[in-house]
């Protein structure tokens, strides 16, 4: 099954068809390596240098958000610290990233991305890949599960966290986006984005930690895409699913 995914998901991507990344506020410091699937995304582009986090999905295949593409990525993978060098780490360059073709920063729909890297990765207790859902599963609101990243921990901060850090998240039903004051959800797919993180609980995702997964008991169900610029939530995700077949 796991390969099957993995042998659809780019059959997916090429199909004829302004984000704000995502941060962990309010969430704690992951044990070490217990999330041996994360990845750490160096991006560079013509102009600037930015970070996203992603997820290893196949030995050479890391899954991540569209709106952290950029001219040339550098994937790290059984991290922890992304200040100082592990043992535990593996630098890999990426050779080619297939984005989803119907990708629009207008409307951040299909927000997802393959990055195939130069060689595969040397998968030990600290590097191992995550498993993808079954097409067309759906979370049930209400459903508690993981983000996972290196992301600002706070609105105001400026820097990244120097760990990695998770928080939990509850799945909310798609009307929580949809009627979120001023509109800013008012072109929210149901079919292809997941809404999550209660606003009662303050807790959410933000700079950083965009293309990271949400982890829903041992499943990437999502990619976490934007949300609002304060960091408030709710905020959204991919729905990895919808893309498998």
């Amino acid at each position: 099954m796991q390969l099957l995914i993995l042998v659809l998901l780019p059959v997916a991507f090429l199909l004829p068809s302004g984000s704000q990344a995502g941060e962990i506020i309010r969430g704690w410091k992951a044990q070490p390596h217990f999330r041996p699937y994360m990845a750490y995304l160096e991006i560079q582009s013509r102009d600037k240098r930015s970070c996203c986090g992603g997820f290893l999905v196949a030995e050479n295949f890391v899954l991540t958000a569209t709106h952290c593409n950029g001219d040339m990525i550098t994937v790290y993978l059984g991290a922890h610290s992304i200040k100082q060098q592990e043992q535990s780490q593996q630098k890999i360059s990426v050779r080619r990233h297939i984005s989803h073709r119907q990708f629009s920063r207008e409307t951040r729909n299909n927000d997802i991305m393959l990055l195939q890297l130069e060689h595969k990765a040397e998968l030990n207790e600290q590097v191992r890949f995550i498993r993808l859902p079954a097409a067309h599963w759906r979370v049930q609101p209400g459903t508690v599960c993981s983000v996972i990243g290196w992301g600002r921990t706070s609105a105001p901060s400026k820097g990244l966290s120097r760990t990695l850090r998770e928080v939990d998240l509850k799945v909310l039903d798609d009307e929580a986006c949809l009627n979120y004051p001023g509109g800013i959800y008012r072109k929210y797919k149901t079919i292809t984005i997941m809404c999550m993180g209660d606003p009662k609980e303050h807790k959410a995702s933000f700079k950083g930690d965009s293309g990271g997964p949400l982890v829903c008991g041992k499943t990437a169900q999502g990619i976490v895409s934007w949300g609002p610029v304060n960091g408030s939530p709710p905020r959204v995700c991919t729905r990895v699913s919808i893309f498998i077949p």
